[in-house]
């Protein structure tokens, strides 16, 4: 009961602090949700210390958080933290208190340059996946994709390949262009590094290098079957463009590269140490793909 006299609490506070006119009055707001307003008001005249003594509890569980996640987590991510550690309190109560502390997470910036064009001569290849980026295991199917990372040297080139399950990066490569190779080495790593199903999907955009003959021949010797999605359509790999966007925005239009080998090593250690390991991800229930592996492999065992 607590969480919906928090939530009603938090909205009408928000506000009033935003100098924003009501749309529901504490009222209608306590109608709505089935709770009674002098329960409410009971609730919200209980001693003030009591009170503020759990709400400065609360921050110090919240700034933790946030610093921890390099001030990337907004309130959802910070609020499942709070639930592992056993911190019983509700989302929108996380809200106002990050909102009170002025921790706002770093946002994304909204353009992206496509690296992939077609050429206009790709052959036939399917699209398999058809947006649904899930998988019942690990090593069934996975999306791909390259990006750029400025440095003073000039372009660093990263290729990734993406567990539907896990949603872990299991395989990438760095260079300082985009060819073939580069798309070949994520792929060998993910083969070299975890157990991929005969006839597991490949998943990436319409490139001339992803529809090469020299890619498809990779792709064949591993086992595994190739599908694009059409030509300019973001969303036919929106999985892949979403872990871009999250490295863009958490790591790299936060820092500088004065060399290339600092950005291989910077990189390196987003993606294994940070990404794969200990990020929230809104597409697992906000738990980690090192979680969600972790559970699977503990499924199989009980099986």
């Amino acid at each position: 009961m607590s969480d919906t006299f928090e939530f009603i609490d938090a909205e009408y506070a928000t506000n009033i602090a935003t100098n924003t006119e009501p749309t529901l009055s504490i009222v209608k707001m306590c109608a709505l949700l089935e709770v009674s307003r002098s329960g409410f008001y009971e609730w919200r005249g209980r001693p003030m210390s009591a009170t503020s003594e759990r709400r400065e509890e609360l921050k110090l569980f919240i700034n933790k958080s946030f610093d921890d996640s390099d001030g990337t987590y907004g309130y959802r991510r910070v609020h499942a933290d709070l639930a592992d550690w056993g911190v019983p309190c509700g989302p929108e109560l996380v809200r106002s208190v990050m909102r009170e502390l002025g921790l706002e997470p770093c946002q994304p910036k909204p353009w992206r340059l496509s690296l992939t064009e077609g050429d206009g001569l790709v052959p036939h290849i399917p699209d398999l996946v058809q947006r649904d980026f899930t998988a019942d295991a690990p090593g069934q199917k996975m999306v791909g994709d390259i990006t750029y990372i400025e440095t003073w040297e000039g372009w660093v080139y990263l290729a990734t390949v993406i567990d539907c399950h896990t949603k872990a990066v299991i395989g990438w490569a760095m260079d300082d262009n985009y060819k073939t190779q580069l798309i070949e080495k994520a792929i060998e790593m993910a083969a070299r590094n975890h157990d991929l199903a005969d006839q597991a999907i490949f998943h990436s955009d319409r490139g001339s290098n992803y529809t090469s003959a020299t890619f498809a021949a990779t792709l064949k010797k591993h086992k595994l079957s190739q599908s694009v999605g059409r030509t300019g359509i973001c969303y036919d790999n929106a999985m892949a463009e979403s872990f871009f966007a999250a490295l863009k925005n958490e790591r790299v239009h936060r820092t500088q590269y004065p060399t290339r080998a600092h950005a291989y090593r910077d990189i390196a250690r987003y993606i294994e140490l940070r990404y794969n390991s200990v990020r929230r991800h809104s597409g697992l229930q906000y738990r980690t793909p090192k979680q969600v592996y972790k559970e699977y492999l503990n499924r199989q065992l009980a099986a």
